[in-house]
């Protein structure tokens, strides 16, 4: 139970962290790639926080024996570059850049009810739902390509 809550707690700290930071708003996001125009780079400084704090964090952590509420940490093990990898890069480059959202900032906008959001993730979750049955498809069914 305890772990559910933490888990909770965690999800809702990082939610909060997005809405602070402006990255459910697309306006703000779109206004980062827009150099020639309305130009915001607020944008790099959150990311560039959130950078620090996670490279902090992950050097503190992993020296640890154990995760607190797992018995092993579990981290990538593909380090190659490849076909699936650049895709997805583009398919997330290509959908943050249109529609100003990236799926840490739309899940905590959800509540909103508004139809960019709402529409932005019934396409996340329909295009995972695709990736995951061509990999089923493909015969790819390895933890890695599951993760």
């Amino acid at each position: 139970m305890m772990r559910y809550i933490l888990t909770y707690l965690i999800g809702l700290i990082f939610g909060v962290g997005i809405i602070l930071g402006g990255m459910a708003n697309p306006a703000k996001v779109l206004n980062f790639f827009d150099i020639a125009g309305t130009w915001d780079p607020s944008l790099a400084f959150v990311m560039g926080g959130a950078l620090g704090v996670t490279a902090l964090g992950y050097r503190f952590v992993l020296k640890r024996p154990a995760p607190a509420m797992a018995d092993v940490f579990h981290l990538p093990t593909l380090r190659s570059i490849d076909a699936r990898l650049i895709g997805g890069s583009i398919a997330f480059g290509v959908g943050w850049g249109l529609a100003g959202f990236c799926p840490g900032g739309a899940l905590p906008a959800v509540g909103t009810l508004h139809p960019a959001v709402l529409t932005f993730t019934v396409a996340m979750i329909a295009g995972i739902v695709v990736a995951k049955a061509l990999q089923n498809r493909n015969g790819n069914t390895s933890a890695e390509a599951n993760a």
